[in-house]
């Protein structure tokens, strides 16, 4: 089935000259129509995802929670490669494991972290989880990032860390712990394992997944090179909500979008 392109409103935003607009999220759209901005979304974050070398095998996935069935997710079929998912390509799962929409399985440890994430927060839309290199590299300090960059401020105080690895995630257990360190923060650190960040929208999760990924690199090559120095708690916070929410987050993304849809349109089929 061919999709419709995800088309954002063009709006007049308050401190800018008359007749300037910015792009922002189309509102109050119908189930069909918020289903197709969020697989849309969905298919291109995978795309960008293989750019950025963050495929690792069948490891990775990104879900987007069904708008009309909440208990409900699409994520990328198990196996398939990040640089080949189209919208038609996505599967849908529930929160019990059962395949409602698509022709391929989802990968076990896909449906026990991100069922439980999903379940633990209602206000997520969306989750990212790869084994991105630097996120790996980072996560196994097990601790938390520092406010040592402007970019990296928009997680302070804002992420958490899960310090009990047991190996490839089998069982909703270790999801539902996984969600328990995410907290209300917008990612957590998977310490020995990787990376995840959730948002309101697929692509906030996305373009949280891709900052933090970068945020990741920079503090460990600063920690190589010497001590980092920190920003101020009061300061990382001002900039924590200067740079970073759901509109921040969708915002960010939009150059990706743009870039990717149109060098790879089949994206859409």
């Amino acid at each position: 089935m061919t999709t419709t392109r995800e088309t954002p409103t063009h709006a007049s935003v308050a401190g800018l000259p008359e007749g300037v607009f910015l792009p922002l999220p189309q509102q109050n759209l119908s189930f069909e129509q918020e289903r197709e901005v969020r697989k849309q979304e969905l298919a291109a974050a995978f795309r960008l995802f293989a750019r950025f070398g963050f495929s690792e095998g069948v490891a990775g996935h990104i879900t987007a929670r069904d708008p009309e069935h909440p208990s409900a997710f699409w994520v990328n079929p198990f196996g398939m490669s990040f640089s080949r998912i189209r919208v038609s390509d996505l599967i849908l799962v529930d929160h019990d494991g059962t395949l409602l929409e698509g022709g391929r399985p989802v990968n076990n440890a896909a449906f026990c972290i991100h069922s439980e994430v999903h379940r633990a927060r209602p206000d997520v839309v969306a989750a990212a989880h790869t084994h991105s290199v630097h996120g790996k590299a980072f996560s196994s300090l097990g601790v938390p990032l520092l406010p040592i960059t402007q970019d990296a401020c928009a997680f302070y105080d804002d992420h958490g860390v899960y310090s009990d690895y047991r190996g490839v995630v089998n069982d909703t257990e270790e999801g539902r712990r996984i969600g328990a360190a995410l907290g209300d923060g917008k990612a957590v650190v998977l310490k020995n394992h990787g990376l995840l960040t959730v948002g309101g929208s697929v692509a906030e999760a996305a373009w949280y997944f891709i900052t933090m990924e970068r945020s990741c690199q920079a503090q460990l090559l600063a920690m190589a090179a010497g001590e980092p120095r920190l920003i101020d708690s009061e300061t990382a916070l001002t900039v924590r909500d200067q740079i970073s929410g759901p509109l921040p987050g969708w915002f960010q993304f939009r150059p990706l979008w743009d870039q990717v849809t149109a060098e790879e349109p089949d994206l859409f089929e």
